[in-house]
């Protein structure tokens, strides 16, 4: 029997764009906006459930401003503790992507992942942090330091990369090193220069790992950074580079696709990448070279 894994993904505009309010009002306005989709995915037998790049709030990194210090947590902690009800309830495996305090002056873009059961699985801090025009990055989250980590759930072993890190095809090929069979890649990307690169970077990863990638994206504008449109556009592609379901460009969604994880093993062994791989020819690559 084939092994057959329904997957979702939420993308979600942000409720609120207003000034006024404060970081413990948008983050909870975001939150209820998605708990209906985290029921819908439940109730519609959705085994594992990924949500966007720091889901319960704005992506603020557009601007400075040291007021969203506020909007970090403890992970894990209250958000991943309340994500495991939902889990354990419905038996869904959840990628939460949050704004994670570690200590005071020290936090991370950070995904926790909780098995179908409720429990804590384990986390993946973003590796590569971007600072440039609209992404300041760099001035709200330090680089990770958990490597590239895979957790073993019920339904498949997955691993998570975040938004910027797509971009970088080292830590893609040892999360397949790992043993991940699906790939959570949340985001905040608007329509722009790397909207081309969408479409072709992650189905490149899963091509040359032989693995599924599930890549989602917020959608609309959010004020007062204003800095373009957030496309959505999320998806599932499989080993072969197949889109298996692509969400809208401006719709709150929920996106599922069903995933055969036999063909895997299947492509694997007619593209044996991993085979034919020379790491004793890679030493440059870890190396600081300009």
């Amino acid at each position: 029997m084939a092994r057959i894994v329904k997957c979702g993904l939420i993308q979600c505009s942000n409720p609120i764009n207003d000034e006024s309010k404060t970081v413990a009002e948008i983050q909870q306005a975001m939150l209820e906006k998605h708990l209906p989709f985290i029921e819908q995915a439940g109730s519609q037998g959705v085994q594992i459930l990924g949500l966007q790049e720091i889901f319960n709030g704005p992506y603020f990194c557009p601007g400075q401003d040291k007021r969203w210090y506020a909007a970090a947590e403890s992970v894990p902690g209250p958000m991943t503790e309340l994500m495991a009800g939902y889990a354990k309830k419905y038996q869904m495996v959840i990628v939460v992507p949050v704004y994670e305090r570690e200590m005071a002056g020290v936090y991370y873009n950070t995904a926790a992942v909780i098995d179908a059961d409720g429990t804590y699985l384990g986390k993946y801090r973003k590796n590569h942090i971007p600072q440039t025009s609209g992404f300041w990055e760099k001035y709200y989250f330090k680089p990770g330091n958990l490597g590239y980590p895979t957790f073993r759930t019920k339904y498949a072993q997955i691993g998570v990369y975040i938004c910027y890190d797509r971009h970088f095809p080292e830590g893609a090929r040892l999360l397949g090193l790992h043993g991940a069979e699906i790939v959570f890649n949340p985001s905040a990307t608007v329509a722009g220069l790397s909207q081309y690169l969408w479409k072709l970077e992650q189905p490149a990863h899963a091509v040359a790992n032989g693995y599924f990638v599930a890549a989602s994206n917020r959608v609309g504008i959010e004020a007062p950074w204003s800095i373009g449109r957030f496309y959505g556009s999320s998806y599932f592609v499989d080993p072969r580079g197949n889109m298996l379901a692509v969400g809208s460009e401006d719709n709150d969604e929920l996106v599922v696709a069903d995933l055969n994880l036999d063909l895997i093993e299947e492509v694997r062994q007619t593209w044996q990448f991993f085979r034919d791989r020379r790491p004793d020819t890679y030493e440059d690559m870890v190396k600081q070279l300009p």
